[in-house]
């Protein structure tokens, strides 16, 4: 009797993770080409005259000067104006994870995804070298920020400087800025030689003031990065991060006895901005599964225990989803863990395919295709197989949000409003009604609720809002999907 039920659960889960469309596949090319082309319109700094998404201006032209550097450049992270390094980099780590994963599935879109990876890694090169002994990790007071609804273009807050240091320690911050360049030194490998060195042994340094002086971002900065982006994980999971993309950059033996030596052995059934443990061990278990190199085996172990938290018909599985099918982990911007998740569910089951690998969450059997049934589920949801039959990703689609939380894309465009509009004069474009005037073609925002769903409301910053680190996992996912599929 209990095999009859194992079986039954077994079919009723093959039949959850095999719906697609009626009407066939989303045009998984157009939405890969979209969710790269959304980061220019988070660009900060002076706009390249290829600038596709017109309607952005020049912006933060003098960030930095406070502290008499140059910090222009980078991304906005959000809806907001404030640029926010820890977010960033993991922004930087996951763009430049999906060209390492799938750059030959990317067709003619690699390009302009390194474009996206290095308009950030100037900046953090920037930030990382400009004085010695400080990491730059933020510009702009994001409270001041967040009493202003105005355009990037007429930022009047103050744009203070706030960094790390050996007396203001950021170990998470400057971890994953040391990933974000290490992982960027492979993409560029092939494609700017000098490039790449210089983002390694940047990225090294800065893996070693981290390593050096050992401390939380959010203790040594506080109301300057929290509530907003806050360390609650603390800074061991991006040390593990950090280290694993150093090892997997250069082979230097010192990373792999660093990363052992710290021990994270935490179940967890999340992956984000701010915690890093599967990730890394997603990351790892690549030696034993591709590699052949059994001593990586406690990581494979933990990455496979990670997917069986994540599994719908495993029992260890401690994820909730929405009646749907729609992964769900927290009421705000709950498809930032969709994205993040469903790239580590791809990436690990195309390791997997490298060793004919199996393995099994209780009595059931996991391969490959099921890792990668899961993750396509999300990703068709994500582009308008789900209840309401919208797409989330702004531009994609005939029905997408239309009043999004974000600064730019809800106020009239320089072109159309050439007259500054005041901090407080923006709030009456924030409570319309009416449809945000520019399109931010490619943003994924926050996402439905538990039960599917989603009131496009622009001041539901918690569904409404779309950011750089929901878009850059998501980059990988379509890139493997156009490879698999095609792109329609």
């Amino acid at each position: 009797m209990a095999s009859n039920k194992l079986l039954f659960s077994f079919l009723l889960c093959s039949l959850f993770l095999s719906r697609i469309h009626v009407s066939g596949l989303p045009n998984y090319g157009d939405a890969l080409a979209k969710s790269i082309l959304f980061f220019q319109g988070q660009r900060s700094g002076r706009l390249p005259k290829d600038q596709k998404i017109t309607w952005r201006s020049n912006s933060g032209l003098s960030d930095g000067s406070a502290a008499k550097v140059d910090l222009t450049g980078g991304y906005y992270d959000a809806g907001d104006n404030v640029k926010f390094g820890f977010p960033m980099a993991f922004t930087t780590t996951m763009l430049s994870w999906s060209v390492i994963e799938n750059a030959k599935r990317m067709q003619t879109e690699v390009n302009n995804a390194r474009t996206a990876i290095r308009w950030a890694t100037d900046y953090l090169l920037k930030a990382a070298t400009q004085t010695p002994g400080k990491l730059y990790v933020g510009v702009g007071d994001p409270n001041a920020d967040h009493r202003c609804w105005e355009r990037p273009e007429d930022m009047d807050t103050p744009r203070t400087v706030y960094s790390v240091s050996a007396t203001n320690p950021g170990s998470d911050v400057a971890a994953e800025t040391a990933a974000a360049l290490a992982a960027a030194s492979i993409v560029f490998r092939s494609a700017d030689q000098n490039y790449s060195m210089l983002l390694l042994s940047v990225a090294k340094k800065v893996m070693d003031f981290a390593v050096k002086y050992l401390g939380k971002y959010s203790d040594s900065l506080g109301g300057a990065v929290c509530p907003f982006y806050c360390s609650y994980s603390g800074y061991k999971d991006e040390l593990l991060w950090g280290a694993s993309w150093l090892f997997r950059a250069t082979n230097d033996i010192s990373y792999l006895n660093y990363l052992r030596s710290l021990g994270a052995n935490d179940n967890i059934d999340i992956f984000s901005w701010d915690n890093k443990l599967a990730g890394a061990r997603v990351l790892l278990s690549r030696k034993t599964l591709v590699d052949g190199d059994k001593s990586f085996e406690p990581f494979r172990l933990q990455a496979e225990d990670f997917m069986c938290r994540i599994l719908p018909n495993s029992p260890s599985s401690t994820t909730r989803y929405t009646p749907g099918g729609l992964i769900f982990k927290q009421s705000s911007a709950n498809l930032q863990y969709v994205t993040s998740i469903s790239f580590l569910l791809n990436t690990y089951a195309k390791y997997m395919i490298s060793s004919n690998h199996t393995f099994k969450c209780g009595n059931i059997l996991v391969g490959p295709n099921t890792l990668r049934a899961l993750a396509k589920r999300q990703v068709d949801y994500i582009l308008g197989d789900n209840p309401l039959k919208m797409s989330y990703m702004v531009g994609f689609g005939t029905r997408f949000p239309q009043r999004m939380h974000h600064r730019g894309s809800s106020l009239p465009s320089l072109a159309t409003h050439p007259s500054a509009i005041g901090c407080q004069a923006g709030f009456q474009y924030f409570s319309s009604s009416n449809p945000n005037p520019n399109i931010l073609t490619g943003a994924v925002v926050g996402g439905p609720d538990q039960n599917d769903a989603f009131p496009d409301d622009r001041t539901d910053s918690s569904r409404s809002e779309p950011a750089t680190y929901i878009n850059a996992p998501l980059v990988g996912s379509l890139a493997f999907l156009v490879g698999s599929h095609g792109s329609q």
